[in-house]
């Protein structure tokens, strides 16, 4: 008997599209979110195996995924700059 997961229903759906609109691979979404990649690769697995699954990013007209690509690597900008600033901010609260 497989014992109730620990992780709620809409983290794992959540999950679930993060693996499926992302470039990055699922280790490193995995370890971001804190989850055991092969828990990950589970509900991937699981949400593919449903019925009225939603459609794969690849159903994206040239425009969009365009789009996607340009805002994809706008988000890592991002990222990179607020770790810097969490970064400089852990140096001077030291001081």
């Amino acid at each position: 008997m497989a014992r109730p997961s620990q992780y709620p229903e809409q983290f794992r759906k959540d999950a679930v599209d993060l693996v499926r609109s992302s470039d990055r691979p699922l280790r490193q979404i995995a370890r971001d979110l804190g989850v055991n990649h092969e828990t990950l690769r589970g509900w991937v697995r699981a949400a593919e195996k449903q019925p009225g699954r939603r459609a794969a990013p690849t159903d994206l007209s040239v425009a969009e995924r365009d789009e996607l690509r340009k805002l994809r690597a706008r988000v890592r900008e991002l990222e990179l700059e607020k770790d810097i600033l969490r970064k400089a901010a852990q140096y001077f609260a030291k001081e």
